[in-house]
C-alpha cells in the first residue's frame, strides 16, 4: 500500500511539474532560512553557558538612577575591588576584577630572533586568581588556584602558546608586554568557546597591574575605567536583590552622600550580559533579545508564505482530481486511505525541499555568518544532530500544516458528482480562502520590505548626521610611548610632508569608544556634583584637526599639564547657563582634585559615544601624555603618504607595530550590527516576496487555465485583450493593497521599537509605505502579466474547444 502510494505520489507530481517546483522552490527557500535563523539563535543563545556556575555569576554596574535605563557603566572605581573583599569576607575568594588592555603588543625573543604580535579586540587582560573560581576553562598545564598568584605570572590560551612559540613547551618562557615588563607563562588552558564575553587568550596576573602603571587611580572613588569590570559568584543562599540591598550600603558608605543618592551599584547576570546593547562588554558584540525574537518570527513567516503556496495550489488543482477521486471511492477507498494518499504527495515534496533547503543553507553559510560575525568553521548541517532534530521537527510541522486542509478537500468529494464532473469550482468558501492566503503572504512581505526600508532610512540617517566635527580624510594611529621628545620629533616630520593638512595628539578621538569618565567639583563647592563628565584631553591642534567650532571664549593655551579648560554646551546647559558666555571664568577640578582650574571657552556640542547615546557634558583640555595621533590628509594623498608616515613611525617607535584606520571607517563600525542586520534583512524581504510572487504566478496560471471557456466567450463578444488582462489583475492589486493596510501597523510597531534602542533616530514617514505598496503593486503586475497577457492573446476558436 505504501508503494502504490509512492507510486501514485510521484506520477501526480510528474503530470503537474509546474505547481510541484513552484512548491519545491518556496519550501526550500522557506526551510533554507530556517535552518539558518535557528543555527544563528543557538549561536547567540548559548554565550556563556558553558560555565558551570552561570546562572550565579554577575557583573557589578555603576548605574547612574538619572539616566534611566541609558546610565550604566560597565567601569567600577579602583578602591572598590579591596573594599569588596573587606566588607563581604564570605566573597573573598568569589569576587574579581578584569581590567582588558586593548590592542596590546606582545614581543617574544629578543635580538635578530624578536617577534611582535598585537591582536584587535580585548585578548590581553590582568586577572586575578578568583578569576577561574567564577568561570570554567580546561586546563592543560599549570593550576588555576597557583597560576596567577604572583606578580609577573601569565597564562596562554593554546592558540596563543603556539603562536608564540610554535611547538616548544612555553612554561616558563617569558611574553614581554607593551614593551614595559615581562612575564612568565605558568600556565596553558584550552581555547575558549568562540561564543563568550570573555575573548582573553593572554591573561596576566592582577596582582602586576600596579607595577604596571595601567592608566588607573587606585584611591580614586569618582574615577573608572571600562575596561576595568569587576565579577562576583553568588553563594546559594544569597538572592541578587538581597546582595544588591547590601551593595545600596556599601556605596553610602565609602562615596560622599551627593554622589550615592544618584547612582548605585546593581548586579547584572552573566547570562544577560550578551544581549545588553546599551552597556556592552569586552567582546564588542551584543544583540537584544528582541532582535533575536525577530529572526525568528521572521524565519517562521517566511515559512508560511510557503506553505500557503502549497495550500493555495493544492486546492486551487482540487478540481482536476475529482474524478480521480470519484474512481478511487467508486472501487473501495475509504477517505482515511485518500488522506493518506495526499500526506504522501505532501510528505514527498516537503522531504525532498528539506534536503534541499538543508544543501541549500550549507552552501551559504559561510555568506550569512560573514554578515552576521558568528563562527560557523567546520559546522556541517547534515552532520550536526539539534539541526537533523529540527528539520525532522519541521518536516511533520509542514507536511501537516501545508497538507491537511487540501488533503481534507478532495478526499470529501462526492464521487457521484465526482464522476459527472459536477464538482463545485471552488466555492465561495475555497476561493475566500485563497485571497485570505495571498493576503496573509503579501501582508508577511510587506511587514518585512517595510522594516528594511526603516532600517535603511536609519542607516542613511546614522551616515549623513551632523556629529559636530569633522571626520573624512582622518588618519588614527596609536603612540605606544609618550616620551615628550619623540612626540616633538614626530610632530616637525609631519610638518614637513607634504599633503598633511594638520595633525593632532590627544588621548582620545572626539567619537570613541574608549571613554575616560570622571567626576568633578565646581567653584566654591566643596563635594562632587551629582553628574560626570567624558575628558577629550588633546593638543591645541586638536580643534583644527577635527573642525571643531568654539561658541563662546577662546582655546586655552599650549601646555603638557592642566591650565584651563574649554567645556561643551552641553556642560554648560547642564549647570544652567543659556548664554554660553556666562560660564566663562567660572573654575572647576577634575577627579579627585582640589586645585580649581578656569573655564576659558565653550565648544559646540559633538558626539563622544556612537548615536546611541545622548551628547553628555564634556571638558577638553591640555594634558600630555597623549596615546592618539590624529593626521588629516589631503584628499588627494595615497597610500604612499601614508607609507612615509609609517616610515617616520616606525624610526621613532622601532620596538612597536605600526596600525593605523581612517576615522571614518571606525565610526562607520560603531553601526556594525545593524549594518549587517540590515543587510541579513533585506535577503528575508527578498526572499519572502520572491516566494510570495512564485504562489501569486501559480494562482493566476490556475485561474487562467481554469477560465480558457470564460475568455473565449469574452473575447468573442468583443472584450480587447487590455480587458483582460485587467480582469485577472484588479483581484489580485486589491488583495495586494488589503495586504499593505493590514502590514503597516503591525511593522510600525516592531520597528518604532526598534528605534528606541537610538538617541537619534527618524521618524517614520508616509513616504516609506507608499514605496512598499508601490513596489509589492508593481511586483504582482509583473508577475500576473505573463500569464493574463498570455490568456487575453489567446485564439477564442482554440479557448471555446478547451472544454
Amino acid at each position: 500500500m505504501i508503494k502504490n502510494y509512492i507510486i501514485t505520489s510521484l506520477r501526480n507530481l510528474r503530470r503537474n511539474w509546474n505547481f510541484t517546483v513552484i512548491n519545491i522552490v518556496g519550501l526550500t527557500l522557506g526551510l533554507a532560512c530556517c535552518v539558518l535563523i535557528f543555527f544563528t539563535v543557538r549561536f547567540e543563545l548559548s554565550y556563556d553557558q558553558h560555565h558551570k556556575h552561570a546562572d550565579r555569576v554577575f557583573r557589578i554596574l555603576n548605574h547612574s538612577i538619572a539616566d534611566g535605563d541609558k546610565g550604566f557603566n560597565t567601569g567600577m572605581p579602583m578602591p572598590a575591588i579591596g573594599a569588596l573583599g573587606n566588607d563581604f569576607p564570605e566573597l573573598k575568594n568569589q569576587i574579581t576584577c578584569t581590567y582588558a588592555l586593548r590592542s596590546a603588543l606582545i614581543t617574544i625573543g629578543t635580538g635578530a630572533e624578536k617577534k611582535k604580535f598585537s591582536d584587535p579586540g580585548n585578548t590581553v587582560a590582568f586577572i586575578g586568581p578568583e578569576y577561574f573560581n567564577l568561570l570554567d576553562y580546561k586546563w592543560l598545564k599549570g593550576s588555576p588556584k597557583t597560576a596567577l598568584q604572583n606578580p609577573g605570572s601569565v597564562v596562554l590560551a593554546d592558540s596563543e602558546a603556539k603562536k608564540f612559540f610554535g611547538n616548544a613547551d612555553p612554561m616558563g618562557k617569558t611574553i614581554l608586554v607593551e614593551n614595559h615588563r615581562s612575564f612568565t607563562v605558568t600556565g596553558i588552558i584550552a581555547d575558549p568557546p568562540v561564543a563568550t564575553n570573555f575573548p582573553f587568550k593572554t591573561m596576566l596576573s592582577f596582582a602586576s597591574l600596579k607595577d604596571y602603571g595601567a592608566f588607573t587611580n587606585w584611591d580614586d572613588w569618582i574615577s573608572s575605567y571600562g575596561g576595568g569590570q569587576i565579577y562576583l559568584l553568588l553563594p546559594d543562599h544569597t538572592s541578587k536583590e538581597q546582595f544588591e540591598k547590601q551593595l545600596d550600603a556599601f556605596s553610602r558608605k565609602y562615596r560622599n552622600p551627593e554622589e550615592a543618592k544618584k547612582s548605585k551599584f546593581v548586579l547584572q547576570p552573566l547570562n544577560e550580559i550578551h544581549f545588553a546593547t546599551k552597556i556592552g562588554n569586552y567582546s564588542n558584540r551584543t544583540i537584544s533579545k528582541g532582535m533575536i525574537w525577530a529572526m525568528s518570527l521572521v524565519g517562521i513567516f517566511i515559512l508560511i508564505t510557503a506553505c500557503v503556496n502549497f495550500v493555495n495550489l493544492a486546492t486551487a488543482q482540487a478540481l482536476r482530481r475529482s474524478r480521480e477521486v470519484g474512481v478511487r471511492k467508486v472501487l473501495g477507498s475509504t477517505r482515511s486511505q485518500l488522506l493518506r494518499q495526499y500526506f504522501s504527495e505532501t510528505g514527498l515534496i516537503t522531504i525532498l525541499s528539506v534536503l534541499l533547503g538543508l544543501l541549500s543553507a550549507q552552501l551559504v553559510l559561510p555568506y550569512i555568518s560573514d554578515i552576521l560575525d558568528i563562527n560557523a568553521e567546520g559546522a556541517l548541517f547534515f552532520a550536526d544532530a539539534s539541526i537533523l532534530l529540527f528539520c525532522l521537527i519541521l518536516t511533520i510541522l509542514v507536511t501537516l500544516l501545508a497538507g491537511f486542509y487540501p488533503a481534507l478537500v478532495v478526499s470529501g468529494y462526492q464521487p457521484i458528482l465526482a464522476l459527472k464532473g459536477k464538482v463545485s469550482k471552488g466555492g465561495k468558501g475555497q476561493s475566500n480562502l485563497r485571497r485570505g492566503l495571498i493576503v496573509l503572504q503579501f501582508a508577511i512581505s510587506q511587514v518585512i520590505l517595510i522594516g528594511t526600508l526603516i532600517a535603511n532610512s536609519q542607516m542613511n540617517y546614522f551616515r549623513n548626521l551632523d556629529l559636530g566635527f569633522s571626520k573624512d580624510e582622518i588618519l588614527t594611529i596609536g603612540i605606544p610611548d609618550v616620551d615628550a621628545g619623540k612626540v616633538t620629533a614626530m610632530r616637525s616630520k609631519l610638518a614637513e610632508m607634504p599633503g598633511v593638512k594638520s595633525y593632532s595628539f590627544s588621548a582620545f578621538t572626539p567619537m570613541s569608544r574608549s571613554n575616560w569618565q570622571t567626576g568633578f567639583t565646581y567653584e566654591n563647592d566643596p563635594e562632587p556634583l551629582d553628574f560626570g563628565v567624558v575628558m577629550r584631553p588633546a593638543d591645541t591642534a586638536y580643534f583644527n584637526t577635527y573642525n571643531l567650532k568654539l561658541a563662546a571664549g577662546r582655546m586655552y593655551q599650549h601646555s603638557d599639564t592642566i591650565r584651563e579648560y574649554v567645556v561643551n554646551e552641553a556642560f554648560a546647559q547642564k549647570l544652567g547657563f543659556k548664554n554660553p558666555q556666562d560660564i566663562l571664568g567660572k573654575r572647576l577640578a577634575i577627579g579627585g582634585s582640589d586645585f580649581k582650574l578656569p573655564i576659558v571657552g565653550v565648544v559646540k556640542n559633538f558626539n563622544t559615544f556612537s548615536l546611541h547615546r545622548e551628547i553628555i557634558p564634556c571638558v577638553v583640555t591640555a594634558m600630555g601624555g597623549y596615546r592618539t595621533l590624529s593626521v588629516k590628509l589631503d584628499k588627494s594623498a595615497g597610500p604612499q603618504q601614508i607609507d612615509k608616515i609609517k616610515a617616520e613611525w616606525t624610526a621613532l617607535y622601532p620596538d612597536y607595530l605600526f596600525s593605523y584606520s581612517f576615522f571614518d571607517e571606525t565610526l562607520n563600525s560603531f553601526y556594525d550590527k545593524e549594518n549587517k542586520l540590515f543587510q541579513l534583512f533585506r535577503i528575508l524581504s527578498g526572499i519572502a516576496i520572491f516566494i510570495g510572487c512564485m504562489g501569486l504566478y501559480g494562482v493566476v496560471a490556475f485561474m487562467a487555465e481554469s477560465r480558457t471557456k470564460e475568455m473565449g466567450i469574452r473575447k468573442a463578444v468583443g472584450a480587447s485583450a487590455l480587458n483582460i488582462f485587467r480582469l485577472f489583475s484588479m483581484d489580485f492589486i486589491k488583495l495586494v493593497l488589503v495586504a499593505l493596510v493590514i502590514a503597516s501597523p503591525i511593522a510600525w510597531y516592531f520597528m518604532n521599537d526598534w528605534l528606541q534602542d537610538f538617541t537619534y533616530k527618524i521618524s517614520i514617514s508616509w513616504w516609506i509605505y507608499a514605496i512598499a505598496g508601490l513596489s509589492a503593486v508593481v511586483l504582482a503586475l509583473i508577475t500576473i502579466s505573463f500569464q493574463s497577457v498570455k490568456a487575453a492573446l489567446t485564439n477564442p476558436v482554440t479557448a471555446l474547444r478547451s472544454e
